[in-house]
């Protein structure tokens, strides 16, 4: 009877692999690369003993303990800075691709219909959740031994083979631990948003806990797998149970997935979705209504966790002389200038991965149209009297409201609490300005959605790879040392850095007639190309 549930798991499994071959080949590219291009910049960052004590000092500081985890006895190689700095992040990374594989490969392609179809063949019952923790199996034991290898291959001092093996193995079973968790929520939640909201809360929750618990208490911090993550000691005392535990804990939530998929019935979940309003308001049944009521969820929590990731950031400006003037790591990402404090140097910085990070709710907003048309909905919008660039306008409109939105409350938490911790205060007007000039390098990834829609339908999903180009790009091109023509690919880096810089009117005016031209010739192509359905 075991063997009947997991029929045809092999099939599946070659069939996800062909699906979804040049996503993750993107993300272990991504991986590898961003990993091994910044260790080898390493020992140019900390060439002598003097860096190194700097680095020392500062990680003892609480929000750097709360930012990075909590820090090692031993910094006598460059293998621990590394580790230090860059481990608990690239963890969070891997556990993003875990959470988008497993759940675009589980419900959401149920509540597309993709399962019942297989399921109508001679498969079996559990063949497809199988099927998809092979797939994420597999992908995790090629991100801890590539990125292993990849170390080892680097010969740097204080690197050794079994540390570098830890560090991937570390990075492969936090992203097992996390597609368990997405694997667990997509058996919980009756719909595919659902359940990812609950996957990134959990990841977000990891993190909080283990921020709060590094700094205050040991016990409270090991509830977290994040807290496992940076237990390791990689490259200094190299301990294997955190990865052992992260295993365990993988195991578990699996078969408890693997439990509830098979008593449950397709297309149902444990947790039954709200009962909605009996009759539509007058805003639900515009276009404009309906395209917000579709994302608000998942934008109302955008929201909330960009305000608060802000107001966090905020609250460490009053001491930022302390924590980053003798950081050499830090040093390298900051603007060279001897007229501009050290506070707004780092609001550059901030500002520029705050608008990363809020450009991603608003290129989903957009790209929630393509969404609409990959499960034929659009049809329930073209049986009524609604043109195409009416449709497509509302989803550009929202995105722009976004956009807004998104960039007040960066700059809100950032002045809020700003205010309080900073001896003469922050000025709100530099704030805002600071970060509602982004808007228009925003607009240019949103316009990029747009275009691609509809010239290039099929291939929407470059619109990610630009906006992981752009991150790249601010957080780590100075510190890579990338020329002059990468950087400028990125809109992002043409922005005029306020309040370090003067505002350079022309520049974001050619920005905003880029992000116009693409959106205008995206309305063009959606107009005369054919709807999928």
């Amino acid at each position: 009877m075991s063997q009947k549930l997991f029929t045809g798991t092999g099939y599946l499994t070659k069939l996800m692999m062909r699906q979804n071959r040049f996503k993750l080949f993107l993300w272990l590219v991504g991986l590898i690369a961003v990993t091994l291009a910044t260790a080898v910049s390493y020992p140019d960052i900390y060439p002598d003993e003097q860096a190194r004590a700097a680095f020392v000092f500062t990680m003892e500081n609480p929000a750097m303990i709360a930012m990075l985890g909590v820090g090692y006895e031993d910094y006598a190689t460059i293998g621990a800075l590394f580790a230090h700095e860059m481990l608990l992040f690239t963890a969070i990374a891997v556990a993003i691709m875990n959470i988008l594989l497993v759940g675009r490969s589980t419900r959401a392609d149920e509540e597309d219909g993709r399962v019942e179809l297989i399921r109508s063949l001679p498969v079996g019952r559990l063949a497809y959740l199988n099927a998809a923790a092979i797939v994420a199996v597999v992908t995790n034991v090629l991100v801890a031994v590539l990125i292993g290898t990849g170390i080892i291959l680097l010969g740097i001092d204080g690197m050794s083979a079994e540390g570098a093996y830890l560090y991937g193995a570390i990075l492969g079973a936090t992203g097992l631990v996390f597609a368990g968790f997405t694997a667990l929520f997509s058996q919980l939640s009756e719909t595919s948003r659902g359940s990812t909201m609950l996957s990134f809360g959990t990841l977000i929750a990891a993190y909080l806990v283990r921020a709060s618990g590094d700094v205050s208490s040991e016990a409270l911090s090991l509830v977290s797998p994040l807290g496992w993550t940076v237990r390791t000691e990689v490259f200094v005392e190299n301990y294997w149970w955190p990865v052992y535990a992260m295993l365990a804990v993988a195991i578990v939530l699996g078969l408890v997935a693997f439990y509830l998929n098979a008593i449950r019935d397709l297309e149902s979940g444990f947790i039954p979705e709200r009962a909605g309003k009996r009759n539509a308001s007058a805003f639900l049944q515009t276009t404009m209504g309906l395209a917000f009521r579709l994302q608000r969820t998942n934008l109302i929590a955008w929201a909330i966790g960009i305000f608060l990731l802000s107001a966090s950031f905020g609250a460490i400006l009053g001491d930022l002389e302390v924590y980053f003037t003798d950081n050499e790591f830090v040093q390298a990402f900051l603007a060279e200038s001897g007229d501009t404090s050290m506070m707004e140097q780092f609001i550059v910085l901030l500002m520029a991965i705050m608008a990363l990070i809020s450009t991603v709710p608003v290129v989903m907003a957009v790209m929630k149209l393509k969404s609409e048309e990959n499960k034929h909905l659009t049809e329930n919008y073209y049986s009524r009297a609604v043109s195409r660039s009416r449709l497509l306008g509302s989803y550009v409109c929202l995105s722009m409201i976004v956009s807004f939105v998104m960039q007040a409350l960066v700059a809100i938490g950032l002045w809020s609490v700003g205010m309080v911790v900073v001896e003469d205060g922050i000025a709100f007007d530099t704030t805002f300005a600071s970060a509602l000039v982004y808007l228009p390098a925003m607009w240019i990834l949103m316009g990029v959605a747009v275009f691609l829609i509809g010239i290039a339908p099929k291939a929407t999903g470059f619109v990610w790879l630009y906006v992981i180009y752009s991150f790249v790009v601010i957080y780590l091109g100075g510190l890579l040392e990338f020329p002059e023509w990468a950087n400028n690919l990125s809109a992002f880096h043409h922005i005029p850095q306020i309040p370090t810089m003067d505002m350079d009117y022309m520049r974001v005016l050619i920005l905003v007639v880029i992000a116009i031209v693409l959106t205008v010739i995206g309305f063009i192509g959606y107009n005369r190309r054919g709807i999928q359905g």
